[in-house]
């Protein structure tokens, strides 16, 4: 330490170097203390949502909406949340895959729609709208069901009655057709792990199974023989969507 610096110069500048350095802070996301109930209508024609929670002056629900009509949904999941912090507005995506779409009720749709939060200090006003309505080369039926999972750039989406799988970009909704076992092998699963892994997972219990997996990138990994499957720390699986060996 040079000799002319005194414990008072010293004391500034060290607040001098606090004040230059970067803030590693995070802000609380405006809808952190607000939650968003689903809820089927017949036959699973079509989704119903209301947000809950809570703002800084108030409590209790306010918005509602809903999302269809659709022949079936067969699943159907939120996007990550982009969040503008200078007009308190959050925007997700929500994808709804039909499985039960057109006039056979056999085609295959993804629909995207866009959900909007703008928080107040008593309300929060949200909206939905649809931004994309995507057929997909796959199978579908009344009694089919259907798979999806996601990461950051894309969805992974089949059903049980295809033998191939279809990911798709979120940045362009562009597709590529997934799998192909022989003798062919319809998707059981589609499942994912919390950094942004994914098995697509083919076969039935009792039968010839396998597994593809790929990297958050989109890319593929590896594949093999057997039911292999994913868990995350948010959503558990339902074996019944398993196959077992």
């Amino acid at each position: 330490m040079p000799a002319s610096w005194t414990s008072r110069g010293l004391s500034v500048a060290i607040v001098a170097l606090m004040l230059l350095a970067p803030q590693c802070v995070q802000a609380t996301p405006p809808d952190s203390t607000l939650y968003t109930n689903y809820f089927f209508g017949t036959n699973y024609q079509s989704v119903s949502w209301v947000v809950c929670g809570s703002t800084q002056q108030s409590s209790g629900c306010y918005s509602s909406g809903s999302l269809g009509p659709f022949g079936k949904v067969g699943t159907l999941l939120e996007g990550y949340p982009a969040i503008n912090l200078k007009t308190n507005t959050v925007t997700r995506k929500i994808y709804v895959l039909d499985i039960a779409a057109g006039s056979g009720g056999t085609d295959v749709i993804l629909y995207v729609y866009k959900k909007t939060d703008v928080i107040t200090p008593s309300y929060d006003a949200a909206t939905t709208s649809l931004t994309a309505t995507i057929p997909l080369p796959l199978t579908g039926g009344g009694s089919a069901r259907g798979s999806m999972a996601a990461n950051k750039g894309f969805l992974f989406v089949g059903t049980d009655q295809s033998p191939f799988g279809v990911r798709i970009q979120k940045s362009d909704l562009s597709l590529l057709q997934v799998g192909g076992f022989s003798p062919p092998l319809n998707v059981s699963s589609v499942t994912a792990n919390s950094y942004g892994y994914i098995t697509v997972t083919f076969g039935t219990g009792g039968g010839n199974t396998g597994n593809i997996e790929f990297g958050p990138n989109g890319n593929g990994l590896g594949d093999g023989g057997g039911p292999w499957f994913m868990l995350n720390t948010t959503l558990g699986v339902l074996p019944s969507t398993i196959p077992t060996f």
